[in-house]
């Protein structure tokens, strides 16, 4: 038996230190979000939040949203950007893997675009570790029937 520093990680433990080593490829210049979808403890699909595959980064051009200080989760259609959770669900989607029944393992609580995505691909569970109030998302995930659960930063 090995001596170990740290105790083994849970499953959710496990999973959200995937998700937050997949939001340090961020290319977003406001906040890094890294989301992993997981079923049967299987990783099927990973996504960070950045601009669409083979566009200019915002590193590269700005950032819309910063020049014009909108303020944090308004006016999502002046992003060029897709978020984590979306990505994710396009990663599955272009590799024909469905997520139906899977977890979202997400550095941050969705917003309501990411929400209504969620709730049609069929995800079942939400864990997520930073919130980002997002009242309308809240109202349509407790009525979705997706259990959602906020992960403390404390090994469990």
């Amino acid at each position: 038996m090995s001596n170990k520093s740290e105790a083994r990680p849970d499953w959710d433990h496990y999973f959200m230190e995937i998700a937050q080593v997949v939001s340090k490829r961020s290319t977003c210049l406001r906040r890094s979000v890294g989301a992993v979808i997981v079923k049967n403890k299987q990783i099927l699909a990973t996504g960070y939040n950045g601009t669409p595959k083979g566009m200019p980064h915002c590193g590269e051009v700005g950032c819309l949203r910063e020049q014009l200080h909108v303020p944090s989760g308004k006016n999502h259609e002046l992003c060029r950007g897709i978020h984590a959770e979306q990505n994710a669900v396009v990663q599955a989607a272009v590799h024909g893997v469905s997520v139906e029944g899977g977890t979202l393992y997400c550095t941050n609580q969705p917003c309501v675009v990411c929400t209504k995505i969620l709730i049609n691909a069929g995800i079942e569970r939400i864990v997520f570790k930073d919130p980002y109030p997002d009242k309308l998302a809240e109202d349509m995930l407790a009525g979705s029937g997706i259990r959602v659960e906020v992960l403390d930063a404390e090994q469990k």
